[in-house]
């Protein structure tokens, strides 16, 4: 949601602005805009909609300066038109903000109360008046902006430019992420280190509280108190390659099929294929203490969470608790001391997941983090990390990132399995068997695309769907609705099939897809006789099952999308494969913007 670049460099700061844009594509926004120094004066270029609108603007009305900052907005506060795109500025400074000051209406008050005039209806427009005031009385800039920063309430990162000052940016960083580049005789700023990958791998994350004074020779970095400090530079992995679709039509599509290499990237981080084993990284107390585990989640990493549930009270035989973190963290739950609270997180920067952490550190949990970004701030504030390796996911809808995660998390199940003395070496090595399976069955999958696709076309005319059910089926259900949702727009739910005589089969008739996923396990025989409940209302039947499930239904009109056989252990990542694939066919028939749906952030960094 929202992002942030800026630039003081040696060369105009416009191109690099632009391609650094271009890297936060992927977190959602509907407006954009930079404004550069030239000849000491604050110039800026702004539209609504996507880059490439602002790349002809600037093409049309070219904008030069070597020092600059530039933003990608996801509308808040004002609807998102030209007025409202950062960067907001006047003639004395200029400012992009991530987001949402809490007492914006108090300080608009303030300003309306002032001379000034308000042009827009953001509440960032609001800081650069507040430190415009105190340029006019004759502050420096480093002293306005650190008073305006005591004045201001909310989760918000901040990078500034002032007219005259060539040489000078100041970022800030209060809840929401923002990093510092080192360059050679230049210095950078980026919402996250994947938009400064192309211009330096050595970064500074600021903390909670800190501002930052940048010039081209460094970086000066000041807490909340106003004291200086030093904050690590740090190494990022993330590379300026890799970043193109490599020939596919959209960025999901590409990362649907990378999943086969992404889960056998990070199965190989977990599991010893010789001895058939799941190695953990250190851990700072004993697994097999654990009485209790929390997980906590949002959108697609919940679903995650709950595929954990099943594995983890069924195999290890822990109790667990799964919760929505925007939910936690306001219900003040009581939480043993000792206990495990595990944060799944795909960016590591979800402003909820991270609040909902911070609450569990209170409670004296061990904090660990499934996570695709390991310099992310949810990593960076836990005890251990999971890696998911996974690789930078751009489209907005989560899938490798999905399937990784529940790698992770069933190596987790093994180990926290075998420390409880829950299952036998024996039984280990069948379950790491099974999982070292996934990568080529997940390519399997993908090779009969074909059929999915011919499938697509029976839902894209559609209102709504339902998705059915069982077990950890049931999770991938509520997913595969999500999915459809989030990038074709059709209504969608996702049941436990055992729930619709208890009131979705009212919905069912001819007109409405059900789509039924139906891996061979031992809840088989009851979920197809949810599904001749289905037929007999006339519902059109989409069942996703292996060729044992398909052959039980050989007597029912069903479109079908037959898998391949696996264990039941591994059977949710297979299957969240074809409910992926399913949504992007309907996206792309439909015709919507597969990689940036409307109204959809790919990290959500405010409430």
């Amino acid at each position: 949601m929202c992002g942030i670049i800026g630039i003081i460099g040696k060369q105009n700061a416009a191109n690099g602005l632009l391609e650094g844009l271009k890297r936060l594509e992927y977190r959602g926004y509907d407006s954009a805009g930079i404004a550069t120094l030239y000849n000491g004066q604050i110039e800026r270029r702004r539209t609504e909609g996507k880059i490439q609108q602002l790349q002809k603007r600037i093409e049309e009305f070219p904008i030069l300066g070597r020092t600059g900052i530039g933003h990608t907005r996801w509308a808040t506060h004002g609807a998102p038109n030209e007025t409202n795109a950062h960067p907001h500025a006047t003639e004395r400074v200029a400012v992009v903000h991530n987001g949402i000051i809490e007492n914006f209406q108090e300080l608009r008050s303030e300003i309306l109360a002032s001379p000034c005039q308000l042009a827009s209806e953001t509440d960032t427009e609001i800081i650069v008046h507040m430190i415009d005031q105190r340029l006019r009385q004759g502050m420096t800039p480093a002293h306005a902006t650190r008073q305006v920063l005591k004045r201001l309430r909310g989760a918000f990162s901040l990078g500034l430019i002032f007219s005259g000052e060539e040489n000078l940016m100041i970022a800030a960083r209060q809840g929401s992420p923002l990093a510092i580049g080192i360059g050679d005789g230049e210095s950078y700023l980026g919402s996250d280190a994947f938009a400064l990958a192309p211009l330096t791998q050595r970064i500074i994350y600021l903390e909670d509280g800190d501002w930052a004074i940048l010039t081209a020779d460094g970086v000066q970095i000041f807490d909340a108190n106003d004291t200086e400090v030093q904050r690590e530079i740090k190494t990022s992995t993330l590379s300026g390659a890799g970043f193109g679709k490599g020939g596919y039509r959209h960025f999901m599509l590409k990362e649907i099929f990378e999943q086969p290499q992404a889960i056998g990237d990070t199965l190989q981080a977990f599991v010893n294929p010789a001895s058939r084993s799941v190695n953990l990284p250190p851990l700072n107390f004993e697994l097999s203490s654990l009485k209790k585990i929390t997980l906590i989640a949002c959108g697609t990493s919940y679903y995650a969470c709950l595929i954990a549930k099943y594995w983890f009270e069924k195999i290890a035989r822990i109790a667990v608790d799964v919760d929505i973190a925007s939910e936690f963290r306001y219900r003040e739950a009581p939480m043993e001391t000792g206990g495990a609270a595990l944060f799944i997180s795909q960016s590591g920067e979800t402003i909820d997941t991270l609040a909902a952490l911070r609450y569990a550190r209170t409670q004296k949990q061990h904090i660990l983090a499934v996570v695709n970004a390991p310099e992310s701030a949810i990593a960076r504030e836990s005890d251990v990390v999971f890696h998911t390796n996974a690789g930078p996911e751009i489209g907005v809808a989560s899938t490798k990132a999905f399937t990784t995660q529940l790698t992770v998390l069933a190596c987790l199940c093994i180990a926290l399995a075998r420390s409880r003395k829950e299952i036998s070496n024996a039984e280990q090595a069948r379950l790491v068997y099974a999982l070292t399976e996934v990568p080529a069955r997940a390519a399997e999958i993908l090779n009969h695309d074909d059929r999915i696709k011919e499938i697509a076309h029976s839902i894209s005319e559609s209102r709504d769907a339902l998705y059915l059910g069982r077990g950890t089926s049931y999770p991938i259900a509520m997913e595969g609705a999500l999915k459809l949702k989030e990038i074709s727009y059709i209504h969608a739910e996702g049941y436990a099939a055992g729930e619709m005589k208890h009131g979705p089969i009212a919905l069912i008739d001819e007109d409405m897809p059900v789509i039924v996923i139906a891996p061979t396990d031992d809840l088989l025989d009851k979920t197809i006789s949810n599904v001749e409940q289905v037929m007999a209302r006339g519902g059109r039947l989409i069942f996703i099952s292996d060729k044992n499930g398909v052959s039980r239904i050989d007597d029912i009109h069903a479109q079908t999308i037959s898998l391949p056989a696996v264990d039941a252990f591994v059977a949710p990542l297979l299957y969240a494969i074809p409910v992926q694939l399913l949504a992007y066919h309907v996206a792309v028939i439909k015709g919507t913007d597969v990689d940036q749906p409307r109204n959809l952030a790919k990290s959500v960094t405010v409430e």
